[in-house]
């Protein structure tokens, strides 16, 4: 279809205002006559002006060629010329354009079958609803029914009539005389073209359809006759769908159908379909069918009914299929086989139905049979002069050139891999035309599915270099290894592009990542210089007002944190309750000045801050002697949590750094504290502590990180301890490799081959975690040997390094395997191998000392306090109790009675000399050991460990002195309480004199590990009352009992407890029978907890020994002595 446009003249008429003699323009447009839309009285008034302005302009050219130069009139006659060439091109597009366009008909939807749409051309859009029949005549001959339209004269519809006769027959020697006369173009001369038939080996390619004659423009379907030749018969249905003698939505009906139809018979269920007996007969019904004979000479009118109704709708530009009757009825001679295969099939049929056997229809049967074609390739190309080729071509004759492409297509896909034969199935190549007609290019997978032998097929395609065997195989292969090299050598280069990009990202990222860190570090830098820069000026404001603070009113902020480092903490056990185990600290509010905040790492319950308020408000009764003056001290008193714990669960932070990531706690401290003197208490104090002080601005009673972390270590302790010039085990420290322990080792042995027992520490370990021991005597081959050869060499000569060299070398090669075989872990849930406790000691570095060569042995801890001033104090000592191992401490009892008090004081106060000549301010703990040497028979004092932070045994000290109101004198290793007499009763009360109050000695068993798995299945309530119901309690007036302190109620698994009597082995029976009680309650027969009470008990009973022999030795003395006295 030409698409509508603008109407545009193809001639200017001259301006008035130019003079005759100019130069007339003459304005063509390319595209005018393709482009004309209008109807056709249109195209007429414009020939006639046309025809008009031509002729006017050819007489001005005469006369004024008379007066111009003969140059100009040549001019003027050359663009009539063009002008006239060009009009000529114009008039034979418009004849090609309406030869080549096909008129459609477009479906109308209105009910109202009056009103009628026309085309450009003057047909109507819809037909009306009588029939559109070919009679067959033999002339053309065309019918008006309908009228022009009104506003056409009589003289435009006789040029209209002409012009429509004219293009309609081009040839016309008449019309084209008429053409040249009237308007001065020739009409192009288009030859009648006569058809020849192929030769049957050739198939050529092409337009099967010539020029043929087309509707007039003006051809009304109301009532149309067209007669239709034999020849036009012959080209088929489509043929006239395109010369728009028939509109392409029309519903084509033959009044008498070759084939009829009839109804398809039931058949029963059980009645089943029977094939043919023989194959004969079939392949002579398909003989049949597939050369059906032609129509009869006479053309049956064809029936096109009206196809307004929405079922029978067509898009604009679709072909309706290709009725039956069409593609088997070509040629004349086959007319009398097509007859008898149909009375064939019909006898057939009507045996069937009588029989009940068959279930298709004679129609049906036919057409499975003609869809049967089975099409040949050979050596890829097809067999055109098959009987079932030619039968196909008959069958697809309206769309033979699509089906001949896709045909084409296979063939050549068969030739390009040499497939020797295959077979093209007729029927699935109609399922595959219409996609191959939208997609030109098919899968391998689509190409096959037409194949009948497809398994051959597929398994010559799946054979390695097939393709290359077919057509063109050799330029294949070259192009095939010419893409793989190119493939190579750009995949090559790529990936070399890649791994330099790669390359490039990452120097990127990782510069970037340095800048980074690098700012980062400045910054902390600067923040830690800052802080730690604010930490001196406030601690010498401290140190230079001490005198007035400690005696002034005063807040004290207690922040147990443990500044370890991560590895530490990540292996220890329950970090955060091990950080919230000194409640003890509260208990420092019975200085009437002093206000305590205790920042707790965990929540407590309203079970536990209702006991402690319970247990702080004693204090008044303590100090009268009578229960009944127990008081409310919350107001001295505050226990706060980070609200950064429920940010960071599960993670072993210090307390500290949950501070620092809380700030409301922080301005809450900051609001209690203000217009106060305050100062914190901290743990081991690391870089966190600094800038939480730095936020409340308020000074740290303790040393610096830096100083805290290095003489708290194992290797640290050593160097104070050597600088105080206190007795030490032999050892060595700051060891960091397996050779240096192996050699270290070997040499202490032959120094001390008295020593039976070497132990292993960790630096930055704590409480025995990181420590080892391994009996080196006892398994040692090479000991006896020693032994022999240092007894042979004599004391002086064994000194001297020489003498050592062979033992070193024995020592050295079996140090290893005994180590690894023999050594123990004190944790050995951390380090169940000597290989990973190895690890750590050389990751960490560590110490190796002698274990005291002794079966008697007692380990003391000694709190010590540096104040600002200087001034150095000893606050608590205790001899240890072990539960767990030796070298693990899990309690104490105290005062301590096993060294004599002047030479512990001495020892310690050297140590904190030395402590406080490094920098070292604020509370630390000392562990020494003592033992009778079994070479001297002398008591042998050590000092083992230091820690520089306020100690567990320090926190129960606490705890003590508040429940008693006693003193603790260290110099004496005494502790003393002054007990309250009662208040007379009754009537003679006034009368008596009050009496004074008497002091006494007292001895405690305290211990901050007590430990029981089935401890967290009962309430602290419940607990409390069942020691209660034993007779477990305090008694306030007499200063002696059992209290406990409470640590967490979500897990539960510690607490701890104080136990005070008036006589040291009494308080360790009471101890032991309370623990062995407690025991009995939380212990079940079928439940097996993890408890510490059975090793406790039995360290106890070893004390009691211990003691038991004591006494008796110094009765026997005491005894002695008096039978000398009286001697004497």
């Amino acid at each position: 279809m030409v698409p509508p446009g603008p109407r545009v003249p193809l001639l200017r008429p001259r301006s008035r205002g130019a003079p005759l003699g100019s130069s007339p323009r003459l304005q063509l447009s390319g595209g005018a006559m393709a482009e004309v839309a209008g109807p056709g009285a249109e195209i007429g008034r414009i020939l006639v002006q046309v025809q008009e302005d031509l002729q006017q302009l050819k007489d001005k050219l005469r006369d004024i060629s008379h007066d111009r130069e003969p140059v100009d009139v040549q001019s003027l006659e050359a663009a009539i010329e063009r002008t006239e060439s060009g009009f000529r091109k114009q008039t034979e597009k418009y004849l090609n354009a309406v030869n080549r366009t096909v008129l459609t008909i477009s479906p109308t939807y209105n009910v109202d079958l009056c009103s009628r749409q026309m085309s450009k051309w003057g047909i109507p859009m819809e037909t009306s609803q009588k029939e559109i029949t070919f009679p067959g005549m033999p002339g053309i001959a065309t019918q008006h029914g309908g009228s022009s339209p009104p506003h056409q004269s009589s003289a435009s519809k006789q040029k209209l009539s002409m012009m429509v006769k004219i293009m309609y027959n081009p040839r016309n020697t008449c019309h084209r005389n008429f053409v040249n006369l009237n308007y001065g173009v020739d009409l192009p001369l288009i030859n009648q073209r006569k058809t020849v038939p192929a030769a049957a080996q050739k198939v050529a390619k092409g337009v099967t359809v010539g020029n043929l004659s087309v509707a007039p423009p003006s051809l009304q379907l109301n009532n149309i006759s067209l007669p239709v030749t034999e020849r036009d018969a012959e080209r088929g249905i489509l043929n006239l769908i395109e010369r728009g003698l028939i509109p392409r939505a029309a519903r084509i009906t033959l009044e008498k159908p070759p084939v009829v139809l009839k109804a398809v018979p039931l058949h029963e269920f059980h009645t089943k379909h029977k094939k043919p007996a023989a194959d004969e007969g079939v392949e002579s019904k398909k003989e049949e069918v597939c050369h059906p004979p032609p129509p009869p000479p006479p053309p049956k009118p064809i029936r096109t009914p009206n196809y307004t109704s929405k079922g029978n709708r067509r898009s604009k530009g679709s072909i309706a299929p290709p009725p039956s009757c069409i593609s088997v009825i070509s040629p004349r001679k086959s007319k009398l086989h097509l007859i008898q295969a149909l009375q064939k099939w019909e006898f057939a049929t009507s045996s069937a139905l009588l029989l009940k056997t068959s279930e298709v229809t004679p129609s049906q049967a036919f057409q499975n049979l003609c869809l049967e074609f089975e099409i040949p390739v050979r050596k890829g190309a097809v067999d055109y002069t098959a009987r079932d080729l030619q039968g196909f071509k008959k069958y697809c004759c309206l769309f033979w050139g699509s089906v001949l492409s896709f045909l084409e297509h296979v063939a050549n896909f068969l030739k390009d891999y040499a497939i020797p034969s295959a077979i093209i199935k007729g029927k699935k190549v109609l399922e595959i035309i219409p996609d191959f007609e939208l997609n030109q290019r098919l899968t391998r997978e689509e190409i096959l599915s037409v194949i009948k032998n497809v398994s051959v097929v597929r398994k010559l395609l799946s054979q390695p270099g097939q393709r290359y065997k077919g057509q063109n195989g050799i330029d294949m292969a070259a192009t095939k290894i010419q893409a793989t090299w190119r493939c190579y050598k750009s995949r090559k280069a790529y990936i070399v592009f890649r791994q330099q990009q790669w390359a490039s990202g990452v120097i990127a990222i990782s510069w970037l990542v340095h800048v980074h860190m690098g700012r980062v570090k400045k910054t902390l830098k600067e923040s830690r210089q800052r802080h730690l820069e604010n930490f001196y000026i406030r601690a010498k404001h401290l140190a230079a007002n001490w005198n007035r603070i400690r005696t002034s009113r005063r807040t004290i902020i207690h922040i147990p944190s443990l500044g370890y480092m991560q590895s530490v903490r990540e292996a220890t056990p329950d970090f955060t309750i091990l950080q919230g185990s000194q409640f003890g600290r509260l208990c420092e509010i019975q200085d009437t000045n002093v206000d305590v905040i205790y920042v707790c790492p965990f929540q407590l319950s309203e079970e536990m801050l209702r006991y402690y308020d319970t247990f702080l408000g004693l204090w008044s009764a303590v100090r009268s002697g009578s229960p009944k003056d127990a008081a409310d001290l919350q107001d001295r008193f505050k226990i706060l949590t980070p609200e950064a714990i429920n940010s960071f669960p599960n993670r072993p932070l210090s307390l500290a750094t949950f501070l620092k990531y809380s700030p409301k706690t922080i301005k809450r401290i900051r609001n209690l504290i203000q217009g106060k003197e305050a100062y914190i208490v901290g743990g081991l104090l690391n870089q966190d502590d600094l800038e939480v002080a730095d936020a409340l601005d308020v000074p740290i009673l303790g040393s610096t990180p830096e100083v805290a972390h290095l003489y708290s270590s194992k290797s640290g302790s050593k160097r104070i301890f050597a600088a105080a010039s206190v007795p030490v085990p032999p050892g060595q420290y700051d060891i960091y490799s397996r050779q240096q322990m192996v050699e270290v080792l070997s040499q202490l042995i032959i120094d001390h081959p008295e020593v039976k027992r070497w132990v292993f520490k960790v630096d930055s370990e704590f409480e025995g975690n990181g420590t080892a021991f391994c009996d080196i005597s006892t398994h040692l081959k090479c000991y006896p040997w020693l032994l022999k050869e240092s007894r042979r060499y004599g004391p002086e000569t064994w000194k001297t390094r020489w003498a050592h060299e062979p033992a070193l070398a024995k020592i050295s090669q079996e140090l290893p395997g005994l180590l690894a075989q023999h050594a123990q872990a004190v944790n050995e849930k951390r380090f169940p191998t000597w290989g990973k406790f190895l690890q750590t000691f050389v990751s960490q570095g560590g110490i190796i000392e002698a274990f005291p060569p002794s079966d008697s042995i007692t380990n003391l801890t000694v709190d010590m306090l540096i104040e600002p001033a200087g001034e150095i104090t000893v606050v608590s000592s205790g001899d240890q109790f072990h539960a767990d191992s030796p070298l693990r401490s899990s309690g104490t009892t105290l005062p301590q009675c096993s060294v004599e008090p002047w030479v512990l004081n001495l020892l310690c106060l050297q140590i904190g000399e030395a402590c406080k000549s490094r920098g070292v301010i604020g509370y630390f703990s000392i562990d020494f050991v003592t033992f009778i040497h079994p070479q001297t028979m002398g008591q042998q004092l050590w000092a083992i460990d230091l820690d520089l932070h306020y100690s567990d045994h320090l926190a129960l000290t606490q705890v003590l002195l508040y429940v008693t109101n006693g003193t603790l004198d260290c110099r004496l290793s005494r502790f003393e309480v002054q007990l309250i007499p009662s208040k007379p009763v009754g009537r003679h009360s006034q009368k008596e004199e009050p009496q004074t109050p008497s002091v006494v000695n007292r001895y405690v068993v305290m211990s901050n590990s007590i430990m029981h798995g089935n401890f967290s299945l009962i309430y602290y309530n419940v607990f409390l009352q069942m020691c209660k119901a034993h007779g477990i309690g305090y008694d306030v007036q007499q200063r002696e009992g059992t209290v406990f302190t409470l640590f967490e109620d979500q897990k539960r698994l510690k607490f701890g407890m104080l136990t005070i009597g008036e006589h040291l082995q009494g308080v360790l029976m009471t101890f032991a029978q309370q623990l062995f009680i407690i025991y009995q309650e939380l212990s079940a027969p079928n439940m097996h907890a993890e408890t510490n009470f059975k090793g406790a008990v039995e360290d106890i009973e070893r004390i009691l020994g211990v003691t038991e022999q004591n006494k008796l030795k110094f009765e026997e003395e005491k005894e002695a002595s008096k039978a000398r006295t009286s001697t004497k």
